[in-house]
């Protein structure tokens, strides 16, 4: 105790700007998240990198924000992530059911978002649904 009743010193006080720096520095050079979200889409399996995933308050969904996709710098252009672009340009989020992502990963470095075809023929055969009644 200082005297006046506080538990704090005078010592402690002083170093005090030089912490709340430091730990503003390292809140700084943290990197944001970047996620590679594999999920398929009629047919297709698409592989997308995101800044934002979260559980939807849709049940069974899973809601998907700020696309990422390379840079317009690059001398060679990919026509797959153009046309990738291309159709989620102007979307906010999207909205994935659960059941049909495949994996999510945090990656260190953005990678070709790209679509391809999902490859059929194996051994697991959907369980049938019944036709709704007109």
């Amino acid at each position: 105790m200082d005297g006046r009743g506080s538990p704090w010193r005078s010592d402690m006080l002083r170093f005090a700007p030089f912490y709340c720096t430091a730990s503003h520095l390292l809140s700084m050079t943290k990197r944001e998240p970047i996620y590679k979200v594999i999920f398929l889409n009629q047919g297709q399996v698409y592989e997308m990198y995101a800044k934002q995933i979260f559980q939807s308050d849709l049940w069974g969904f899973l809601e998907i924000e700020e696309f990422v996709f390379g840079e317009r710098s690059q001398l060679v252009v990919d026509p797959s992530e153009e046309k990738l672009k291309a159709q989620f340009d102007g979307v906010v989020r999207s909205f994935v059911p659960m059941h049909s992502i495949v994996r999510i990963d945090e990656v260190e470095r953005l990678g070709t978002p790209k679509i391809s075809e999902a490859k059929g023929g194996g051994n697991v055969m959907p369980f049938p649904m019944p036709m709704p009644e007109k």
